[in-house]
């Protein structure tokens, strides 16, 4: 049995280092806003007498928070997309959909990676089955003992607030959103037919949907084609979808040019192409 969850942890502990490395390399920004970029430069002092100070609600600056009127809050509540194109300088070119490709497949990459990390914790916990009371008030103490690496990694979504603040602070409202998944698949699909993508790279890289990955896997019956391993074998085995060959090299995001490779064999072919 120790031998048996031995195994277990070090497979758990290679993928959490694996999360760090997807973490550290990956990038996970796009636009900004222009408004209040020069607002340090500037010292704001409420000197109203105590009994008339309503500044309950102080306006935040920042790059990725447009402070705005109450209206252009709402609407971007209804067309978040549209509107954080328009106040965040979101372009609709080639460029920007490379880096909105290059976002969403680090984001994609790592919630894949980050849920994996979580089914394997929850598994090798279910092999101990310690007493609850452990979990809750020694959990940092257990996982040590057992040799297992905790990731505190979440996924660092871009987040875009666009923020109303009334003149007195004594009213407030934002809308925010977030760039995951979901988000980043809709604002590809607003930029790409605002422009001429198709033989791009970054145009290829916006075929490459949740939806299509996961028909990709599942064709190839959820088993990386390199070393043959599969999710029957190795229920927690973190999968990923590779261009055979790469888009930097003209690759199209076409079902006969992707396949699924394990973490391990994705990550040293690299842009390689196998044999």
């Amino acid at each position: 049995m120790r031998s048996e969850i031995a195994v277990v942890v070090a497979g758990h502990n290679e993928v959490v280092n694996y999360v760090a490395e997807i973490r550290s390399q990956g990038s996970f920004e796009l636009g900004a806003s222009s408004a209040g970029q020069y607002a340090h430069l500037a010292t704001f002092e409420n000197n109203s007498a105590w009994n008339n100070r309503r500044d309950r609600n102080v306006s935040d600056y920042a790059p990725q928070v447009h402070n705005t009127s109450l209206q252009v809050v709402r609407n971007a509540s209804v067309e978040p997309i549209k509107y954080v194109m328009k106040y965040f300088s979101i372009k609709a070119d080639q460029e920007t959909l490379a880096d909105v490709q290059r976002v969403a497949e680090d984001i994609s990459r790592l919630e894949e990676a980050v849920s994996n990390v979580k089914g394997r914790e929850a598994e090798i916990t279910a092999r101990i089955n310690p007493p609850k009371f452990i979990i809750k008030r020694h959990a940092d103490e257990f996982w040590n003992q057992i040799g297992a690496h905790l990731s505190p990694i979440e996924v660092p979504y871009p987040v875009y607030k666009f923020q109303y603040t009334s003149a007195g602070g004594n009213s407030g409202q934002a809308s925010t959103i977030a760039l995951d998944t979901p988000t980043l698949d809709a604002l590809s699909a607003t930029l790409v037919p605002k422009i001429r993508w198709t033989k791009s790279a970054a145009g290829q890289r916006t075929l490459m949907t949740v939806r299509l990955r996961g028909e990709i896997k599942q064709r190839d019956r959820y088993a990386c084609l390199q070393c043959s391993v599969s999710v029957a074998a190795k229920p927690h085995l973190l999968l990923e979808v590779d261009h055979i060959m790469p888009v930097s090299k003209g690759g199209l995001s076409t079902p006969e040019n992707l396949q699924t490779l394990c973490w391990r064999c994705n990550r040293t072919k690299g842009s390689k192409v196998l044999a």
